[in-house]
């Protein structure tokens, strides 16, 4: 696990340490810097595997490949037996990096269809002058990227880019627009104009002041037929797999235990796959809180089954306030949606490097409000005036579970089935709200922009034809990269802690995808295939336990031991500083939640972390 930067052009060695060393967190352990008359590549490693020989950058034989990476190669050891074989020779002990420039020698631009893992590689072909970026087949890893003045500009972090004196801090309006809606910005743009994000499974080639963008892998929604109980000893053993081969390091490592079904079922395997005792990680709160007491209760309850070595992290109001500048920070963007990893892993950092995690299973199998709202919406339409009458038959009901009827009456009427605007009513602000929340000079520089438009587009490069599979599919594209991986990886790489997750490895992910939605949500339980799959595994009651989330009382908290908390964060001096937000909507929005109305917690939340990222960006 490393941080990653360079440029091509000139080669400047101030500006690329000051770029290095804004990334320090991410690998505290070494740094490494390669130039030449064309580019220049810089890193800063966390040491995960092969500590004493893996160094970056690496070469081939003759120096004629550079490489850099952040993130870990899990079949590392299998393609160098390969490459071995054919002649190749390595001078690391068992670097997986290393592999990388050996399998561009062989592959050229295919190399990354080999490769199971999450990275962001910068290989410099120095004989053609020719720049590759390549991301994973998801996202896992980030990478950002600035085209300017015929040169790339690259790095893990969009703070390593801002500390290059040719990438100038300006606001993207636009992009920005939009996070008041999804919570993030959405890729591949980002807050800042000019610079990029690579997408998940994108390869970028810069050769000759020319600029190749493509997609090298994209995973199929298009459903598959299956029977449950293969589809459940196929999930089983993908996940076994993925598991074992997450636990490749040469460091301590652990979990991350919520006491829900997906992080409980990753220890169970990881306690079944052997290699001593697991040392288990979960997030509690001062003072307890209704719903999150009996995450602790599982969290624990599963520790004792599967006998790992468990600590608790108790989280207090105050830390929330004393750290989200810091939190922001990790992001270099406004984010306001889950930041509990950020907390855990101060814990975790202090215990073991890598952890694993059940990230990714809510969006691959069903669980959202989204997911479960899609298919009843889709038979809502012939099911309303029975619905309404209160005359469904109990198969009828079924297909409409587990949404409410009163609910989906609301989205059909607002929408009336369209896929792109009723996903917008699930939305933090719509368009429409946006116009009276954002000023006119802010409208004016976003050019505008239309969120509606943007899911619009989204829905269109969907292929699923299940209405559950394409809200899947959809939100594969957008919301699991732009915000679940985001904060997984720069929560936790903030304190120098890589973070694993069985759930995406991309064969799990291919296998889920095409699985049919009825074995997802069925009768209105959702992940239903994965419950079944791993519920021998776990503890009785884990698997059909409600879901909770992996998130903190913020919300509770804002109207609690913190309720003075958004009237100072939006007080009309601090907005004055910038005008982008009008006030009266703001002080509508603060006094209607201060007066009872908890719906708009999550928009008051949305307000306070957009400012409190703009005063440190830009303040």
């Amino acid at each position: 696990m490393c941080g990653i930067c360079g440029f091509t052009g000139t080669s400047t060695d101030e500006a690329l340490r000051r770029m290095a060393g804004a990334i320090v967190h991410r690998g505290p352990d070494e740094e490494g810097f390669y130039a030449d008359d064309s580019a220049s590549l810089g890193m800063r490693r966390l040491s995960i595997v092969d500590p004493a020989t893996g160094q970056q950058p690496v070469s081939n034989e003759d120096g004629s490949i550079r490489v850099v990476m952040n993130g870990e190669i899990y079949n590392a050891p299998e393609l160098r037996a390969g490459l071995e074989r054919r002649g190749h020779r390595f001078r690391s002990d068992h670097s997986d990096t290393e592999v990388v420039g050996h399998l561009y020698e062989e592959h050229g631009d295919a190399f990354p269809g080999l490769l199971n893992g999450m990275f962001a590689i910068a290989l410099w072909d120095r004989t053609r002058r020719r720049l590759l970026l390549v991301r994973d087949r998801l996202g896992v890893k980030p990478l950002f990227y600035r085209l300017a003045g015929g040169r790339l500009f690259f790095a893990s972090e969009i703070k390593a880019l801002l500390a290059h004196p040719d990438c100038p801090k300006e606001l993207d309006h636009g992009a920005v627009w939009h996070y008041f809606s999804f919570k993030n910005i959405p890729a591949p743009r980002t807050a800042f104009r000019g610079i990029l994000s690579l997408r998940g499974g994108e390869l970028l080639a810069f050769e000759e002041g020319k600029t190749t963008l493509r997609t090298w892998w994209a995973p199929s929604f298009l459903e598959k037929p299956i029977r449950g109980g293969e589809a459940r000893e196929r999930l089983n053993a993908l996940l076994a797999d993925a598991t074992r081969v997450r636990m490749r390091s040469d460091v301590p490592f652990g979990a991350y235990l919520s006491g829900g079904v997906d992080s409980s079922a990753v220890v169970a395997l990881m306690v079944r796959a052997g290699g001593g005792k697991v040392r288990t990680f979960s997030l509690c709160y001062e003072g307890g809180f209704k719903g999150k007491d009996s995450d602790r209760m599982y969290a624990q309850a599963v520790s004792r089954a599967l006998g790992t070595e468990h600590e608790e992290y108790v989280m207090s109001p105050q830390e929330l306030r004393t750290d989200a500048g810091d939190v922001l920070a990790a992001f270099d963007q406004p984010f306001s949606g889950t930041i509990s990893t950020f907390f855990l892993t101060k814990l975790i950092t202090r215990r073991v490097k890598v952890a694993l995690s059940g990230d990714g299973a809510d969006e691959l199998f069903g669980s959202y409000l989204s997911h479960r709202t899609a298919g009843p919406l889709s038979r809502f339409a012939s099911l309303r005036e029975k619905a309404l009458a209160g005359k469904l038959g109990k198969d009828e009901a079924l297909a409409l579970a587990p949404c409410d009827v009163a609910f989906l009456d609301r989205l059909f009427l607002l929408s009336r089935g369209d896929e792109a605007s009723w996903r917008c009513q699930l939305h933090l602000f719509s368009d429409e709200e946006k116009d009276r929340l954002l000023s006119g000079e802010f409208r004016a520089a976003a050019g505008g922009e239309r969120t509606l438009d943007l899911v619009r587009e989204a829905f269109r490069e969907v292929r699923a034809r299940d209405p559950l599979n394409r809200v899947l599919e959809m939100e594969y594209r957008t919301q699991f990269p732009d915000q679940v991986l985001s904060f997984v990886d720069s929560l936790s790489m903030a304190h120098s802690v890589e973070v694993r997750s069985p759930f995406l490895d991309y064969r799990v992910v291919e296998f889920s995808a095409a699985l049919p939605s009825a074995l997802k949500i069925k009768d209105g339980v959702v992940k239903a295939v994965l419950k079944d799959a791993v519920r021998d595994l776990l503890p009785e009651g884990v698997a059909d336990r409600p879901k909770e989330g992996f998130v903190l009382p913020v919300f509770t908290w804002l109207d609690g031991p913190l309720k003075d908390w958004p009237e100072e964060v939006l007080a009309p001096d601090r907005l004055a500083r910038h005008r982008f937000l009008d006030s009266a909507e703001v002080r509508r929005l603060t006094e209607g939640f201060r007066g009872g109305d908890s719906a708009l917690a999550g928009r008051v939340w949305n307000l306070m972390m957009f400012q409190l990222w703009w005063e440190r960006y830009f303040g």
